[in-house]
């Protein structure tokens, strides 16, 4: 039982940690191709087990289409918190540093909840088993890339994930709306669309 809250835990405190890593040094390899490479992997790994939401927006999105119920969701979401909060520790006790801004604009918002609905959309297709198990982590890897490449274009930190922006010192209240609000349209236009392609 509790293996699934395991493994959302050390999903996300893994997936803070290489951010915080990627920042703060220099490394031939982007953040955003670092942060999806390992989604990707946890995704192969432990998506039997939890179905390795890491991260709160996710959770929240696939609670609004029904794949998840209230009491996984908020335990889901505490874990991942832990999870991204052990990471800042770790990286404060390895007096790991780097510089990064949170704004708190409308852009931020907007830039955050687009590259949301992009990201969710891709995991909706593998959620609703559209796409080959075998192709789960590429395909759930590839949306986490283009979603931030999208938020970042527009202006964002290109985070899209609430529990990492707490665990990198990139929070603020439009790093929190912007995702929910990107992961609950995300899904739900997918759900939409995929109803809709059931019935021809």
């Amino acid at each position: 039982m509790y293996q699934k809250f395991l493994a959302e835990f050390f999903g996300t405190l893994t997936l803070t940690f290489v951010v915080i890593l990627s920042l703060s040094g220099v490394f031939p390899i982007p953040t955003p191709v670092l942060a999806a490479i390992t989604l990707g992997l946890f995704v192969y790994s432990v998506g039997h087990i939890s179905g390795t939401h890491i991260n709160p927006a996710v959770t929240i999105g696939l609670w609004s289409i029904k794949k998840i119920d209230m009491n996984d969701a908020l335990s889901y979401i505490m874990a991942q918190i832990f999870g991204a909060a052990t990471a800042l520790i770790l990286a404060m006790v390895m007096d790991i540093t780097y510089d990064i801004t949170a704004s708190s604009t409308i852009v931020t918002g907007l830039a955050e909840m687009a590259g949301m609905i992009l990201f969710t959309f891709g995991i909706a297709s593998v959620v609703f088993g559209n796409v080959h198990k075998a192709m789960s982590g590429v395909v759930v890897g590839t949306s986490l890339f283009m979603g931030i490449a999208i938020a970042a274009l527009m202006g964002s930190n290109g985070v899209l994930n609430p529990a990492v922006a707490v665990g990198i010192k990139s929070f603020s209240v439009m790093y929190l709306i912007g995702p929910l609000v990107g992961s609950v349209i995300g899904m739900k236009l997918y759900e939409f669309v995929n109803s809709n392609s059931n019935k021809k």
